[in-house]
């Protein structure tokens, strides 16, 4: 039996030798993402501050465990991202309004481990909203955070989030279409009397 084991390796291996395969990798390939168009309805929710955001996106209570009662999240089921908003009023308290925009700063400041830049812009809304857009680029969380403020009564934090281990150069799509939405939601934001 050995004999016409050591015999069949042989016949295996000069046939295996014979044809030369040339082998050609792949390319790497990327999910293909079909993106909504972008239409908006004014939220119907009671907060101080109302805006337009995407039809195809839900509102949420922020259910982390020291949200305030106006922390919302807009949630976009399909692409699998969130817009966290967070909410503070102000009862014209300077230092509160300091510290909560140093802590703006604090929370982007941690992505500085993987992003490659961050760009801070002062942004001017048609609507006489003004606020402070940082676009952060690089394998991060959050590709986008703004805030915005009337400096006296409220103050509005935003930031973008992808729950997704997908490389951030392969959903550029997505973000862009979600920083689209969130200067839509700057752009239509108007604080409650």
């Amino acid at each position: 039996m050995p004999r016409y084991s050591v015999i069949l390796v042989m016949i295996l291996v000069v046939l295996g030798c014979g044809k030369k395969v040339d082998f050609i990798p792949k390319a790497k390939g990327y999910p293909r993402i079909d993106l909504p168009k972008h239409g908006y309805s004014v939220i119907k929710e009671k907060h101080p501050f109302t805006f337009e955001m995407a039809n195809e996106a839900v509102l949420l209570k922020d259910t982390y465990a020291k949200a305030g009662d106006h922390w919302v999240i807009v949630k976009y089921p399909k692409l699998n991202a969130t817009i966290q908003l967070t909410y503070y009023p102000l009862n014209n308290d300077l230092k509160k309004l300091q510290g909560i925009v140093n802590d703006a700063y604090k929370l982007t400041s941690k992505h500085q481990i993987r992003a490659y830049s961050i760009d801070e812009k002062i942004y001017n809304a048609p609507n006489g909203t003004r606020a402070t857009v940082l676009n952060i680029t690089g394998n991060v969380p959050s590709q986008m955070q703004f805030f915005t403020t009337d400096t006296t009564k409220n103050y509005l934090r935003g930031a973008i989030y992808l729950q997704t281990a997908t490389d951030n150069d392969s959903l550029a799509p997505v973000i862009d279409y979600l920083k689209t939405d969130c200067l839509h939601l700057i752009n239509t934001l108007k604080w409650r009397k």
